[in-house]
């Protein structure tokens, strides 16, 4: 009896339980037929929708003119849906001939599993079209864009490029990427469960949003003289590397900025030295191409050698250690400690004011300047013009300049800083501080963009740089413009003279390390008009064969970029009297 109520109370339980996962289940599923409907048949669509990516065309980079200079070619994306394939042997026929591609390479993506499966981007937009027509089940042709530079390589380490995915990689493609990149758009079919796209569905389409367009403040017609006049320069020397840049001085807009050899922008993968890659390993490629790619004149460092006398005798105006009518006398050397310092002219200069030592770029002038002001003030006065600190141009990748502590500077480590040797800077960061002190003494940005338009020209947005604090007085940066002038009308500079323009620059010739290779470098800075600059430029030749000196080979380059460019800028020419004409010998 007790046997039969224990079972009659277990099957009670048991059948309650059973109730209760019931009513459970039950309530589960109306919770999801009512409640969590909205959810689960968006997953269910997902399962039915393919997206496919609408590339947006990216924003075109003019110069301060409007020339284009970077737009959008149409090409064609190809891919291949597995599970709409009809004709598998001839979709690999087809693709094979037309993307000539391998068939092995072509078969491996037609046979892979998968949603989609991209053959072949970047294709031109005729063989797109050729594919389309043939009506291929299970091929599918997306127009895309490809950047495009109308210059081939013009400017190509200023303006970098991009990679297969549109994407900015170096220069001002990378930096200004957030406003040119643009935002993509995307296509939505249905399929059935098979994958198999369903007729008679519309798509889905969501349009791209083009990029925003760059104008920057280089000039077209200036960058490709400047470069033609490089390349001259750097055939004729037979030298490794030129670089050239031009600037406003008051505002520090870039007109042009070339390094030769340039490379070509719708080619960036190729080495422009003509060398064949097929020998080499892939990291040694990929280095020789970073190589190629850089721009020297901001990322890479030098000693500047005499031009760096205008920084030094800056100073030390401004210091009042030194004044114009001081005398100073050169035997050809200065010896501090230990060590005899030469000048470039073996012989001596003899007895010259200061005036005289800038135009002769006497070493033992500023020497003597330089110990008169002594380690830490001179120190003081490199951190104040804003040597210690990069420029803020608007580019990738500007490196900083390489300098002794304040503490390690002894008297000889002085005395070789003052003619621009024991450190190294960056040529973008010459210029801009020497900018800086004929304009008046304010610190300037450099820089190259400009605005942001819209695709009609409308300014969306113009681009700001900080205003920087006042490095040296107004008369400090009056003396300097007239010192720097007769540099030209009467010193080592006379072969940037070009009558009718008064033109203010310093010549240099530093050597590479190791100073054993004697390798050397040879530049000019100058600037036009002397009395309110309008124009500053530098050229910087590397390891230049025969003879090497600034104001012999550097100097005429200038010279002969200025003698184009100044009517083109609109600067007149003034009655003046021919000076400097014959060459000074002081090899600097």
């Amino acid at each position: 009896m007790k046997n039969k109520t224990y079972n009659r109370k277990k099957i009670l339980v048991v059948f309650l339980a059973a109730c209760a996962m019931i009513l459970a289940l039950m309530g589960r599923l109306v919770y999801l037929m009512i409640f969590d409907a909205q959810y689960y048949q968006k997953k269910a669509e997902d399962l039915h929708e393919r997206e496919r990516e609408i590339k947006a065309a990216r924003g075109e980079i003019v110069d301060r003119n409007g020339v284009v200079l970077a737009a959008n070619k149409t090409v064609c994306t190809i891919s291949v849906i597995h599970s709409q394939i009809q004709e598998p042997e001839k979709v690999i026929q087809v693709l094979s001939q037309e993307l000539q591609m391998e068939k092995s390479d072509v078969r491996k993506r037609v046979e892979k599993v998968s949603s989609m499966e991209k053959v072949k981007t970047n294709v031109e937009k005729e063989v797109g079209d050729r594919i389309r027509n043939y009506r291929l089940a299970g091929v599918k042709v997306d127009e895309d864009y490809r950047r495009y530079y109308l210059y081939n390589e013009i400017a190509s380490k200023v303006l970098g490029f991009t990679g297969g995915d549109n994407q900015g990689i170096i220069g001002l493609e990378v930096k200004y990427e957030e406003y040119l990149k643009g935002i993509n758009g995307t296509i939505l079919t249905v399929t059935d469960a098979r994958g198999i796209e369903l007729e008679g569905i519309a798509e889905d389409r969501i349009e791209p949003v083009a990029g925003k367009t760059l104008r920057i403040t280089l000039d077209y017609n200036i960058q490709a003289y400047c470069q033609q006049a490089a390349l001259k320069v750097m055939e004729e020397k037979q030298a490794d590397s030129v670089s050239v840049i031009l600037m406003n001085p008051k505002n520090g807009e870039i007109l042009a900025m070339v390094n030769v050899p340039e490379f070509n922008l719708n080619d960036p993968f190729t080495l422009n030295t003509g060398q064949d890659t097929g020998t080499i390993s892939d990291e040694e490629k990929q280095d020789l191409l970073n190589r190629m790619w850089r721009n020297g004149c901001i990322n890479d460092t030098y000693e500047p050698g005499s031009t760096f006398k205008v920084i030094t005798s800056a100073a030390c105006l401004e210091a009042g250690v030194v004044h114009l009518d001081d005398t100073f006398s050169c035997p050809g050397y200065r010896i501090v400690e230990d060590r005899k310092i030469r000048c470039h002219k073996v012989g001596g200069h003899g007895s010259e004011t200061f005036v005289q030592g800038i135009q002769n770029s006497c070493n033992p002038v500023f020497i003597e300047i330089g110990l008169r002001l002594g380690a830490e003030s001179f120190y003081d006065y490199f951190e104040k013009f804003g040597l210690l600190k990069l420029t803020n141009v608007d580019l990738p990748g500007e490196a900083g300049t390489i300098m002794h502590k304040k503490e390690d500077i002894g008297q000889v480590e002085l005395a070789t800083m003052t003619f621009g040797q024991s450190f190294q800077i960056t040529p973008i960061q010459l210029l801009t501080t020497i900018s800086s002190i004929i304009n008046g003494g304010v610190r300037v940005t450099p820089h190259l963009g400009a605005d942001i338009l819209d695709k009609e020209g409308n300014v969306l947005k113009t681009l700001q740089y900080k205003e920087q604090k006042q490095i040296v007085s107004e008369e400090t940066s009056a003396t300097m413009r007239m010192l720097l002038e007769s540099v030209v009308s009467e010193g080592s500079g006379n072969k940037a003279y070009i009558e009718g323009y008064r033109i203010g620059g310093k010549t240099a010739t530093s050597q590479t390390l190791p100073r054993s290779a004697n390798k050397y470098i040879a530049s000019f800075v100058g600037f036009a008009p002397a009395d309110d600059p309008a124009v500053i430029g530098m050229v910087v030749i590397h390891n230049p064969q025969g003879v090497y000196y600034g104001g012999t080979i550097a100097a005429p380059v200038l010279r002969s970029i200025y003698d184009n460019i100044l009517p083109y800028l609109g600067i007149e020419k003034q009655e003046t009297e021919a000076l400097g004409e014959e060459e000074n010998s002081t090899g600097t």
